[in-house]
């Protein structure tokens, strides 16, 4: 148990956790620009579709 502890505080302690932190959070934004965009590319074609089908004979 003392050897997981030790692992533990030397995550801590290194820079390498916040990084791994800070990667993640950037990702997660990306990751809900790139949703957001693809949801308003995905809403306007709908409505040109829509509209294409509705000035069809």
């Amino acid at each position: 148990m003392q050897g997981f502890a030790r692992s533990v505080l030397r995550f801590l302690i290194s820079e390498d956790g916040p990084t791994s932190v800070e990667y993640a959070v950037m990702a997660g934004f990306i990751i809900a620009v790139a949703v957001t965009a693809i949801s308003a590319v995905g809403t306007a074609t709908l409505g040109l579709y829509t509209e294409s089908a509705a000035k069809m004979p």
